[in-house]
C-alpha cells in the first residue's frame, strides 16, 4: 500500500494555450514569510518546533500566511505522532526507494510501515465491483466526439471596440451562411482569425475539455449540419458547424473492472486511514492546535 505522508505541491510546467484550449490561470499561493503568531505546539511532551514548521510551510502553499502554518504544523504533529506510535509498537523498517531511485528517510519508512499494518483494507470481491458498476452505468461510457468546423474572428474581451466589431463581423457572417451554407469553408479560409482557417475552419475530431466551455456548450447542441449563432469566448466570437457527432458507449464491466476495484480499495483505505488516526488523536495530548485526524495530509 503506498501511503502519501506529507502532500508537497508539485511543480507546474509552463504551458501554450491556443485558441480553443481551456487552462484556468494558476493562482499565486507562494508562501509568505510573514511571522505568524501561534502558541506553542507539543505533542504528548514533544515540542514541534517554530524552525521545523517554518520549512515545512514551503511544501503547503495557501492564501495566507496563517491558513500555510496552520496546514505545515498539522502536518508535523500527525508525522509526530505516527512516529511515537511507531516506536512504541517497535516498528523495525525496510527503507524503500522509488522508480527514480530516491530512497525514503527512517522515519517515512517506519510510518509506511506502521500503516500498513495496522490499517487493515479488504480487498473489493467482484459482487462488491459489479454491484458499484451496475448502480454507477452513467461513469461508464466514452466521451462523445464531435467533428466540427469553426470561424473565429479574433478580439480581446478587455477591447471593448474591438469584441464589438467582432460580434457585428460574425452576425454577418451567419447571415451569409444562413442562406449560403456551402460557403462555410470558403468564408473560413477568408475571413477566420485561427490556424484552421487554412483547412477550411476545420478543427478535426475534438472531445470535452479540447475547447473553451463556452465553444462545447454551443457544439454538444448542434446536430451535424448545423451552424450555431455567434459564439463568444475569450479569444473573440466564432461561428461553429456540427459536421458529425459520435456518440459515446457503455465500456463493458471487464474493461473498467481493475479501475473500480483500485477506487474502491483507495476509498475504503481513506476511511480506515482517518479512523486510525483519529484513534490516535483522540488518545494523545496535544497541545497548540486542534487536530482533525480525517483532515490529515496524510489522508488527503
Amino acid at each position: 500500500m503506498t501511503v502519501l505522508i506529507i502532500n508537497h505541491a508539485a511543480k507546474r510546467k509552463p504551458s501554450s494555450e491556443h485558441p480553443h484550449d481551456h487552462r484556468p490561470a494558476t493562482p499565486d499561493t507562494k508562501p509568505s514569510r510573514e511571522r505568524v503568531a501561534m502558541p506553542p505546539v507539543t505533542v504528548n511532551g514533544v515540542t514541534i518546533s517554530r524552525k521545523a514548521i517554518a520549512a515545512e510551510v514551503q511544501n503547503f502553499p495557501a492564501r495566507n500566511p496563517g491558513e500555510g502554518w496552520r496546514a505545515a504544523t498539522r502536518a508535523l504533529v500527525i508525522r509526530e505522532l505516527l512516529l511515537q506510535e511507531a516506536r512504541r509498537l517497535n516498528i523495525c523498517a525496510e527503507q524503500k526507494a522509488d522508480a527514480d531511485g530516491r530512497r525514503e528517510t527512517e522515519e517515512d519508512a517506519q510510518v509506511r510501515t506502521l500503516i500498513e499494518r495496522e490499517v487493515r483494507i479488504p480487498e473489493a470481491d467482484d459482487e462488491t465491483v459489479r454491484r458499484f458498476y451496475n448502480n454507477n452505468l452513467r461513469r461508464f461510457v466514452t466521451p462523445s466526439l464531435y467533428e466540427a468546423d469553426h470561424i473565429l474572428i479574433g478580439a480581446r474581451r478587455d477591447d471593448n471596440e474591438a469584441f464589438m466589431a467582432a460580434r457585428e463581423r460574425a452576425s454577418s457572417l451567419r447571415t451569409t451562411l444562413a442562406s449560403a451554407p456551402e460557403r462555410f469553408a470558403a468564408l473560413a479560409r477568408d475571413c477566420s482569425d485561427c490556424p484552421s482557417a487554412s483547412i477550411g475552419g476545420s478543427l478535426g475530431q475534438i472531445g470535452p475539455g479540447d475547447t473553451t466551455p463556452e465553444f462545447e456548450a454551443a457544439l454538444i447542441e448542434l446536430a451535424p449540419g448545423d451552424i450555431s449563432a455567434p459564439v463568444e469566448t475569450r479569444y473573440g466570437v466564432h461561428l461553429i458547424r456540427l459536421m458529425r457527432r459520435i456518440d459515446g458507449c457503455q465500456l463493458p464491466f471487464e474493461a473498467v473492472r481493475e479501475r473500480i476495484a483500485s477506487y474502491l480499495v483507495e476509498h475504503v483505505q481513506r476511511q480506515a486511514t482517518a479512523q486510525y488516526l483519529s484513534l490516535l488523536v483522540g488518545q494523545a495530548d496535544i497541545s497548540g492546535i486542534a487536530i482533525d485526524g480525517s483532515s490529515s495530509p496524510l489522508v488527503q
